[in-house]
Parts: C-alpha cells; structure tokens; sequence
C-alpha cells in the first residue's frame, strides 16, 4: 500500500461549519439501564453551546447548573446531539420544556450522574460542496488512504479562541505575569498553552515524517540535527507516522503507557491499530519521552505548575461512509473518532493542507 502522506493532492471544496452542513452525536460510553434515580436525556441542540444549553434546561427546572450531568462541551456552529443528566424528580418538568433550538430526544432511566469523559467518541456528518468530477475521486482517494493509515491529532482552533492567541494569557499565567481569580478561566487558558506546545511538538514530528519519505535517515539525522545513527530503522516502518526509539506509546483505544524499545517490534503492533503514538501535555506526573524520542520533545516539555499528561499523537478515523450527490455537487461524509478528537484533523488532510 503506498503510504504517501497525501499533501501533494490539493482539494478544493467549500465546508461552512453550520447546523445544515455539520452535525456532532455523542457516542456513549456505555449502556444506560433504565433504572435509577437519574434521567438521562438525549439532547438535539443547534447554534448555541453546550453551556447555553445546559443554562436554558436547569433554568426551566429550577436547579443550578452544576447539578446537571454532561459528558463533553459540543460545538455551537453545528448540529449537535448529545446526552445530559439531571434528578429523576424532575421528569415531569421537563415534559413542559421547549425552546426553539433544543429538543429533548428521549429520556432513560439512569444509575449515576453523567460525568465529564464518560464518553466513547464522537460521530460527525458533514457536507461539503462544489465538489465536481475530479475533486470526488481525489477525495474518494485521500479518504481510503485515512481509512488505512488515520489522522494527526491536533487540538483545533477551538483550544485557543478567536484569534489563536489563548494560549500567550496561558503563558503569562504560569510564568507568573497575569493574575485571574476565576478558576475555570485560568485553567482553560493554561490548557491552552499546554496544547500550543503539544502542537508544536506534533508539527516537528510531521516533519520528521516527511523528512524520511524524502530522504534518507541520515540525512533526515542532519536536516533536523539529531546524533547519528539516531533514526536507525525508521524508514523501513510500514506506519506514515515513524516510531523513534524511546517514543511514549499508548493502548488503543485507552490504556497504560510504556516508552519503545524493541522499535521493529513496536512498530508493527502501530501497524495493527493495538497501539498508537502519545504526545505530550506537560507538567508534573506526566511520563516523559525516552533516548531519540526525549531529545525530539525536549523542546516542548516545559516546567510548569500543572498536572500533565499524554494524548494520543496520531488517531483512527472508524465507520467512515460518503456518499456523492452529482446534482448538487455535494460529498456527504460520516465518521467517527475518538473522544476529545477534531473533526478539522480529518478535513484538513482531505484538503491536503501543509502540516
């Protein structure tokens, strides 16, 4: 299979992030029983956010927000349906709620309040349009080769607000140059800073990648200044995105982190989907790159008074269906990813944008 990252095939089509054009479902992460003194509700809500959603429902019921349940903050620039809990006792008050951009799907009975990542991903539809002849088959192409390979798993421009510049107040806070009292608001923006660098450590490893479709290792080696001899056994990986020794590798979908050592080995459970890559989100517990792999995230794995982590570097794109609506010009997709994922990962290589 010819694994070229497609960047070379340019796309041109239009994609307007609305309720007609993009729609986000919440796939849970388990069944609800039917029983219980929560109720579950199945919430289809369009052009507000999921905090305006959760505002307008406790305000009819007469409860604080904090109160109700929710697994995921949605998009307010699609149609999204997600799912929320409250108290049973108020079943039939919410008989009575309306409003003309919520509607309350369904209802079932629950055991347990709904809590933030209890979610298995999400499915996403979208429509883009002025999509003539030729631009079908090239997306009919990039879209078999995401089916085989998967996506980089950038956070997208919704981390780092209107102007993509979150994540400088993000700085200022942990360097001690701002002050804010409001909790929320501060960590919001210290995440931000957080995925800024967890970004930029991703963009140098999608350079790498590049680098070796290009190049030999030991010119990859001096192009980006690494000790030779370093990237030994890259190239030959059947996976686009290349391990390096010492790389922090996660379980996929979910599970416990180790660091490469055997990388032929490695590579080919990657190759299988049974692992994947982990970048890193830095601050304090997080596990660190090792050997070609430290160096590499050197870098990007700043000091800082916060809790750290790592987020999967490279994602599965699953249940991928599309259709071509001739008439209209229009390529109609659905796809899922894993939670806390980005639609705009997947559009971005369709679009064979530069990363």
């Amino acid at each position: 299979m010819n694994l070229i990252y497609p960047l070379n095939v340019k796309n041109e089509f239009v994609f307007n992030s609305s309720p007609r054009d993009f729609t986000v479902e919440e796939i849970p992460l388990y069944e609800f029983t039917g029983e219980g003194e929560h109720l579950v509700l199945k919430v289809r809500k369009k052009e507000m956010t999921t905090w305006e959603m959760l505002d307008a429902i406790s305000n009819h019921v007469g409860i604080r927000r904090r109160d109700m349940g929710y697994a995921g903050l949605k998009d307010k620039h699609a149609m999204t349906i997600q799912y929320i809990s409250v108290m049973a006792i108020h079943e039939e008050k919410l008989k009575a709620f309306t409003h003309d951009k919520i509607k309350i799907l369904d209802t079932v009975r629950h055991n347990n309040k709904i809590r933030v990542g209890h979610l298995k991903g999400n499915r996403f539809s979208i429509r883009l349009k002025k999509v003539l002849g030729v631009q079908k088959d090239k997306l009919d192409s990039v879209l078999k080769w995401i089916k085989a390979n998967g996506v980089p798993n950038y956070f997208g421009n919704q981390r780092f607000g209107t102007d993509g510049n979150n994540w400088v107040d993000g700085k200022k806070l942990i360097d001690g140059e701002l002050k804010i009292r409001d909790r929320k608001t501060k960590e919001f923006l210290m995440g931000s800073y957080q995925s800024y660098l967890f970004n930029g450590w991703l963009s140098k490893r999608m350079e790498l990648n590049h680098l070796l479709e290009k190049f030999t290792e030991a010119e990859t080696e001096q192009i980006i200044k690494l000790p030779e001899g370093s990237l030994k056994g890259t190239k030959e990986q059947p996976n686009f995105f290349k391990l390096v020794e010492g790389d922090v590798m996660m379980h996929y979908p979910y599970g416990r982190l180790f660091n490469v050592e055997n990388l032929k080995e490695e590579a080919k459970r990657f190759e299988s989907k049974d692992i994947a890559p982990a970048g890193l989100l830095p601050g304090k517990k997080a596990k660190k790159a090792e050997s070609v792999a430290g160096l590499i995230e050197a870098p990007f794995a700043e000091e800082m008074n916060l809790n750290g982590t790592r987020r999967y570097a490279w994602i599965q794109v699953t249940e991928i269906k599309k259709t071509y609506v001739e008439e209209k010009a229009h390529y109609e997709l659905s796809f899922a990813l894993p939670k806390g994922c980005y639609a705009t990962n997947v559009l971005d290589v369709l679009r064979g944008e530069s990363i």
